[in-house]
């Protein structure tokens, strides 16, 4: 592509240093580029569709680590730890929980890594990792039920909470819990990275405190804890209680796509700040789940202490964040102040992992919907397309059936998640099949890639199956293996029998420049897009299959291209 040498240079506005910017000012606007445009102009604060730029990307590696981290101060932990405990005891709960971190934590750190490496979410890293350009169509609906499932939980407990402290009924407190997000939700990461910094300490001490004088003023109540068998009193210990147990927990797996949101916006990995950066990548990405386990044993420790230590009759609201606190806090001070703290304390969370989940919920939607209809209605449609959805759910009492949803959910997660794993770590890394730079942009990618999109589909059926019985009550327990198992062999072995041919339609973009700096980041070279008329960094851009007039070459960004009904931008499938 000698020809890139001869384009026309043009300053960047504002670029430091006077940058040069290549590409060919744009033509007459036409209602396909203007439909670009405004799509582009609307995503630029939270980059839904696209590579997060390093010109964006200005928070220091700790902010976006306290960021992500914030997002899982949510407290349905509390409540799956306390119905896990309840259902099977302590012993089987803490394995399963065990069982569930590992799965989780192995299964994330690659996810983590190519998502603050190559600053992409795991929508884009799905496409490149087996599943194609629309293959991970279905990944993100799988997400974006995970959002609105979790928004659910988290509304259901603060209206429980409004409903204890202030006698608002549920069903309002239903709506408020829904209507309080949006307003917070709109500015996407600026907003979301000042809310979690500012909100984390006192969420902190209003956690850490009451379970810190439990231990302290009642040490009994850890023997209670460790004797708990469970409600039927049979919980011993027992494979299948255990698996059972891990199924519910494994439900958070796809929580790593929300830490990934966070995560794209990690700066580039310099010798400068190596150390901090793979600190807050593994604390941040994978790590979250240490945080999640320890909650779910505290939830469970609590309620436990409930039933055994004060009322045995608690069971019916012990695994209820709200009663699990006000209990403790109760025991601190005086009455009302421990009413008092119990609200607040709810209400913080709530509002900390509920922007989350509105935010990333709104994220996989646009995706889905832009690359199906080429039509970009703006995030905002689909945060409140996410919230109704949520709210209908508070509405329908899920509270009541919480360990079924999450188990059911839980194989479609597994099934995604340790598929998109298996293809970074053994098809990019140990067969090197796969391409080990993950592509997102459309005309460089299959529409569809047998490889992970098949696994993923086989996996989810079978282990789904297994969850209600298909293959009898002796395995039924056990349909987490089936998912994991599935999800992680199934993706060499289709790589291996399609020789890879599916990943990549072109491994050319067609633009004579390095695509990553002398550290190995995404480069920063900007390139113009001549549908927007705007300038875009090098990874996001791709040459348009339309030369310029004079028969020079012309550059297009993903998201002009993802807008392209006519598909005459995309450049033909390379032989």
């Amino acid at each position: 592509m000698g020809n890139d040498l001869e384009t026309t240079q043009l300053l960047e506005p504002g670029a430091p240093g006077g940058a040069a910017v290549v590409g060919h000012p744009p033509a007459t606007p036409t209602a396909a580029s203007t439909a670009a445009l405004n799509a582009t102009k609307e995503s630029l604060e939270d980059y839904t569709l696209r590579f997060a730029p390093r010109s964006y990307r200005k928070w220091s590696a700790g902010v976006v680590a306290t960021s992500a981290l914030g997002g899982i101060a949510y407290l349905a932990d509390f409540s799956i730890g306390a119905n896990i405990g309840i259902s099977y005891g302590t012993v089987n709960a803490i394995l399963g929980i065990v069982v569930a971190a590992v799965v989780i934590f192995a299964t994330g750190f690659p996810l983590a890594y190519y998502a603050a490496r190559y600053n992409i979410d795991l929508d884009l890293i799905t496409r490149g990792s087996g599943f194609g350009y629309y293959g991970s169509v279905v990944t993100n609906v799988i997400f974006a039920t995970f959002t609105f499932i979790f928004f659910a939980l988290e509304g259901s407990i603060m209206a429980q909470g409004l409903e204890l402290g202030l006698g608002i009924p549920q069903w309002l407190g239903y709506a408020a819990s829904t209507m309080v997000i949006i307003p917070l939700v709109i500015y996407g990461m600026n907003t979301l990275a000042k809310l979690q910094v500012w909100t984390t300490p006192l969420w902190l001490l209003l956690m850490v405190v009451p379970v810190g004088y439990l231990l302290v003023s009642h040490p009994e109540s850890i023997d209670s804890f460790f004797a708990y068998t469970g409600a039927s009193g049979d919980g011993g210990p027992n494979l299948a209680s255990v698996m059972l147990a891990a199924g519910v927990c494994l439900s958070l797996m796809a929580q790593i796509a929300e830490q990934i949101d966070y995560l794209r916006f990690m700066p580039p990995r310099t010798d400068a700040n190596r150390s901090a950066w793979w600190r807050a990548v593994i604390l941040a990405g994978p790590g979250w789940v240490i945080f999640g386990a320890v909650k779910q044993t505290v939830g469970m420790f609590i309620a436990i202490y409930l039933i055994a230590t004060l009322d045995p009759a608690a069971s019916a609201t012990a695994n209820e964040p709200v009663h699990q606190f006000l209990g403790v806090y109760q025991e601190m001070m005086p009455a009302w102040l421990a009413m008092t703290l119990a609200v607040v304390l709810v209400v913080i969370s709530q509002i900390k992992i509920n922007v989350t989940n509105a935010y990333s919920g709104s994220l996989a939607w646009t995706n889905s919907f832009t690359r199906i209809t080429k039509t970009y209605p703006g995030r905002m449609v689909f945060v409140v397309v996410n919230l109704l959805i949520a709210l209908v759910l508070m509405e329908a009492n899920m509270f009541d059936f919480l360990n079924t949803i999450l188990g059911f959910y839980a194989n479609c997660a597994m099934a995604w998640v340790v598929t998109v794993a298996s293809d970074i770590a053994i098809n990019k890394y140990l067969l090197k099949i796969s391409p080990k730079v993950p592509e997102f942009r459309r005309g460089m990618l299959y529409a569809v890639n047998p490889v992970g999109f098949v696994s993923m589909l086989v996996s989810a059926g079978v282990s789904i199956a297994v969850f209600f019985g298909a293959f009898g009550a002796m395995i039924q327990p056990y349909s987490p293996i089936f998912a994991v198992g599935l999800a992680l062999v199934l993706p060499p072995v289709l790589a291996v029998l399609t020789r890879g041919r599916y990943y990549l339609r072109r491994a050319d973009d067609g633009i004579d420049l390095p695509m990553f700096d002398t550290d190995g980041n995404p480069s920063d070279a900007k390139l113009l897009c001549h549908v927007t008329g705007l300038e875009f960094e090098r990874p996001d851009m791709v040459r348009s299959a339309q030369d310029a007039p004079d028969g020079g070459p012309q550059y297009v960004s993903s998201l002009a291209l993802s807008t392209d009904k006519t598909g005459e931008l995309v450049l033909p499938r390379q032989q």
